[in-house]
């Protein structure tokens, strides 16, 4: 699923037309990259819950050249999925 489908399930579901469903999809998106940006928890209830997490610095091993590597401290978003979708899968 991408972008314009979700917009085209928002207008399938409500009264607003494709232009202003694509608009809501942008604007929940970019809200939702700002908060991680400011490193905020997002809950939404029943869905999932995302945070920035930080990571330590550490080694990892290069299979290819076989020989260990140093993996850089740096964050990443951490994605926990909510009972209601745990249910659906």
């Amino acid at each position: 699923m991408i972008k314009n489908d979700i917009a085209l399930a928002i207008e399938k579901k409500s009264e607003f037309n494709r232009a202003k469903s694509l608009l809501i999809v942008e604007a929940i998106l970019s809200s939702l990259k700002e908060a991680l940006a400011d490193e905020e928890k997002i809950e939404i209830r029943g869905f999932s819950s995302f945070k920035v997490v930080k990571k330590k610095t550490g080694f990892g091993r290069d299979i290819r050249r076989k020989r260990q590597i140093k993996i850089k401290k740096g964050k990443r978003i951490k994605f926990r999925p909510g009972q209601d979708l745990k249910n659906v899968t």
